[in-house]
């Protein structure tokens, strides 16, 4: 498409160079009250459209009102063409039609050609879970993991194999018990939990705030990691206030792709034969909570989920699950 002929910081920076899309950035934070990983994928978007509309060498302004429904269509007919998934065809598509609509609101431009343009039928594939055999044994995936080391070369290295086992048993009940995003877990402040009446306040998409009950078993590995969090930071000869709740090796806050890759090395160690990410977690959650007999607005509430139909597709999950148990159980299915 062009776009990856550079890094993905150069197309950023080629949309923000346009006087109306930083206006319009500054509508999403102010107005939309957007994350900063929003902004960035609606920079990304427009970038990528800019770079296949007028190429790398036109320089901002650029001209929004050029722009018809062809080549709209063109543009998207490009993103398909890359082999992009088809929900990513369809967030450029979204993207883009937002930004227009804000150009036509303030009069920037008279028509938003993203208006009428249709993206291709979403193929409804079904989220992968685990087992609660699965999950179980990832949760002790840390606690074997520390076990496994050889012995320590110093204390300060002894000191982190402790404060890792322990954070990251705490990283994965917490993500498992709360059904929360990644991204939520590496930024909830420590002033966000509750431990007398169990539960985590999170923040969530568009900033929206909902409480996430914390089962007995996270709270307490969230406990046991803030206190060795503490003594972590002594070895490391740091004072003052801890600046995350989780950290990293250095002392820092820990990132949402480190959380990643640590689930992903922890499901080797688990002997789960199939590539676990942070997401699982939570469509685990969700799905045996259904199975568990939660209701379903109740588990809404609890993802998050502005509309039910995002959190239906569990219960699509969970009919599937029964369904393998009849052809695997009754003898004449």
């Amino acid at each position: 498409m062009g776009e990856d002929e550079r890094q993905p910081g150069t197309t950023l920076k080629k949309a923000y160079s346009d006087p109306a899309v930083r206006a319009y950035v500054r509508y999403l934070r102010a107005e939309k009250n957007a994350s900063e990983h929003t902004v960035r994928n609606y920079l990304m978007d427009i970038g990528q459209f800019i770079v296949s509309r007028w190429g790398w060498e036109r320089k901002a302004p650029f001209p929004w009102g050029e722009v018809d429904r062809f080549a709209a269509r063109h543009f998207l007919a490009l993103v398909q063409q890359s082999g992009r998934a088809s929900t990513t065809a369809m967030r450029k598509l979204s993207s883009l039609r937002s930004f227009y609509r804000y150009l036509v609101r303030e009069q920037r431009v008279e028509a938003n050609p993203f208006a009428g343009t249709r993206g291709p039928k979403r193929r409804r594939s079904l989220p992968r879970v685990m087992t609660v055999k699965e999950v179980l044994a990832l949760l002790e995936a840390p606690r074997r993991w520390y076990e496994q080391q050889p012995p320590p070369r110093s204390p300060r290295q002894a000191a982190w194999r402790e404060y890792k086992c322990v954070r990251d048993t705490a990283i994965l009940e917490v993500l498992y018990s709360t059904g929360m995003r990644v991204g939520e877990l590496v930024s909830f402040p420590e002033s966000a939990v509750d431990f007398l009446s169990g539960v985590v306040v999170v923040r969530g998409k568009g900033r929206k705030e909902r409480l996430c009950p914390l089962g007995g078993p996270a709270a307490e590995a969230l406990r046991r990691a803030l206190e060795a969090r503490a003594g972590y930071l002594k070895a490391l000869g740091r004072g003052g206030r801890p600046p995350a709740v989780f950290l990293n090796r250095n002392g820092g806050r820990l990132t949402a792709r480190s959380v990643e890759r640590l689930i992903r090395d922890y499901s080797r160690t688990a002997g789960i034969g199939w590539p676990v990410y942070p997401h699982v977690l939570r469509h685990s959650f969700a799905t045996h909570m259904l199975d568990n007999g939660a209701d379903l607005r109740s588990v809404q509430e609890l993802l998050g989920h502005a509309v039910l139909s995002t959190t239906q597709i569990y219960t699509h999950v969970s009919v599937e699950r029964l369904k393998e148990v009849y052809q695997q159980a009754h003898p004449r299915a």
